[in-house]
């Protein structure tokens, strides 16, 4: 009997996500536009269409409520948080003249008109942005047909445009690599950072906001909780312009209101915020930022008040007291760090010691490596306290009574932790982030529960750390039971600097006397 042909069935095609369309539609802009640019446009006009489509809902609960003649009124429409779009701002008005040459005139009209009407968006929008990027208007009109086809507010649980701005930071930052993409802090930290500090009611503040991932994160923790948002005061701060106004949009589309100052300004030389406390700080600051201030500046600033002055060649540790400074009398900290910070000689040596000695840090956490678009190194984060002694933190599922131990920090090394995304980088899991904080609060919390972990962490009293004289370096307290648990990353590097200097020498050596043999043979050569 003949077999019978079998035919395989095709599977069917995975269909895209919205991100993922998008995505696609932005990058053929890339030609004509740099991905440090086209990301403005996108997330520009993203924040149109989502404007639009809430005053559009808006001004038809208007018209069904019988209330025609206030359809052109602001106040109407402000009253509910929604921005009032004039004729020209509306996303209508936009698809219409999308294939003409002047559109992208038309959206920076668009977008100055939407700031003029909506002072709460004074300094977000780009100005006459469009226009001077000459792009090619078949890409930007394509650009425009796909985000037509998004209703923004279709889903009320799901934050479609939240979503949206979350997926194309992390993709844009991601695109342009090492140096670049600053703006953005990896998601996974963000959250355990929140989840370990827990910022649920008071003040927050960001004295290097990016685009204002970290209050982002900080309102979907307390959305998490059932808490109320409208409990937290938000205060940043932000340097480079464009990334200025990414966080000011970033945060109008999820309607949280936030004070980032009047405008872009470098956090040392123009403090927005001189008089601030907060409850809560979450910072990703720049690391390692060289020539921060010329060295007869910000000598007499109050931020270093019963510190050593930091010291020109490294900011680390003025972006440490600016935060301690900042923080209110039971406020806590936490923030991300250059590993160099942990063991630093000279001035930042004496800044360490003394907040070690008025018991400050309370605890440092090595993150994995490859976690950031930026470096690939593995980087810390540290909690700062300013009341170790005790605090309660009262979330409507449970209350919590911190009675910290004091003079003791607790390290944490989480570079075995994590899982791989994106091919070549690394993130927290949910169970990872659950994991790290259990261990957190239940050494804050419960002496019962909290137990020394081989390789994962240690509670450590401050004869340790004088006898490790003020190093902060997990691998020197926490216990390695497979590798030799005494090695000391200094001394290994001072070793193995001999070891190569040595090799060195005897390959120079093998080369002399390599010469001498020819030589003896009547040869002339050179190696």
């Amino acid at each position: 009997m003949a077999k019978q042909a079998t035919t395989k069935q095709a599977k069917p095609k995975k269909e895209k996500s919205i991100e993922e369309t998008l995505w696609e539609s932005a990058n053929k802009l890339r030609g004509t536009v740099e991905s440090s640019e086209y990301k403005h446009v996108v997330l520009s006009l993203i924040f149109l269409k989502f404007a639009s489509d809430k005053f559009v809902e808006r001004r038809n609960v208007l018209i069904a409520d019988g209330k025609e003649k206030y359809l052109e009124m602001k106040e109407f429409y402000n009253m509910s948080n929604i921005f009032f779009l004039p004729e020209v701002s509306r996303w209508s008005f936009i698809i219409e003249n999308s294939k003409q040459n002047d559109i992208a005139l038309k959206i920076d009209t668009a977008l100055h008109t939407i700031e003029k009407n909506n002072p709460s968006l004074k300094g977000a929008l780009p100005d006459n942005y469009f226009s001077r990027l000459n792009m090619d208007v078949s890409k930007l009109a394509a650009l425009l047909d796909t985000i037509n086809n998004i209703d923004t507010i279709k889903d009320k649980q799901q934050d479609i445009v939240g979503r949206v701005y979350e997926y194309f930071l992390s993709k844009f930052a991601l695109a342009e690599g090492k140096g670049k993409g600053e703006f953005y802090t990896p998601k996974s930290i963000v959250n355990l950072i929140a989840e370990m500090i827990e910022p649920f009611k008071g003040v927050i503040y960001d004295p290097a906001c990016g685009s204002g991932g970290m209050f982002v994160q900080s309102i979907k923790f307390i959305e998490n909780h059932h808490g109320n948002k409208k409990e937290i005061s938000i205060y940043g701060q932000e340097y480079t312009s464009t990334t200025y106004k990414l966080a000011k949009m970033n945060l109008a589309i999820r309607g949280i209101a936030a004070n980032l100052g009047d405008v872009p300004a470098d956090t040392f030389g123009r403090d927005q915020h001189p008089d601030l406390k907060a409850d809560y700080i979450m910072a990703n600051p720049p690391f390692n930022q060289k020539d921060w201030r010329a060295s007869d500046e910000l000598v007499d600033d109050p931020r270093w008040r019963g510190y050593d002055v930091p010291p020109t060649s490294n900011a680390n540790y003025a972006w440490i007291l600016n935060m301690v400074s900042k923080l209110s009398e039971n406020g806590v900290a936490g923030f991300i760090l250059a590993n160099g910070a942990l063991s630093g000689g000279g001035d930042e040596y004496k800044i360490r010691r003394k907040l070690i000695e008025d018991d400050v840090v309370e605890s440092i956490v090595i993150l994995p490596q490859n976690m950031f678009y930026t470096t690939n190194i593995s980087v810390t984060l540290w909690i700062l306290n300013k009341n170790k002694k005790e605090r309660t933190v009262t979330l409507p599922d449970e209350t919590r009574n911190y009675r910290n131990r004091e003079n003791e920090i607790l390290f944490l090394d989480l570079r075995e932790k994590g899982i791989p995304f994106e091919k070549k980088y690394t993130q927290f899991s949910p169970e990872n982030i659950i994991e790290i904080t259990q261990a957190y609060h239940n050494w804050q919390t419960d002496l019962q529960k909290y137990s020394n972990v081989a390789e994962f962490s240690y509670a450590a009293s401050i004869d340790d750390v004088i006898a490790k004289d003020f190093s902060l370096v997990p691998s020197k307290y926490i216990q390695f039971v497979n590798r030799d648990e005494n090695i000391d990353f200094d001394d290994k590097m001072k070793v193995l600097q001999q070891d190569f200097s040595e090799l060195l020498k005897a390959e120079a050596q093998s080369k002399n006397d390599l010469l001498t043999v020819f030589k003896e043979l009547g040869y002339g050569i050179k190696l």
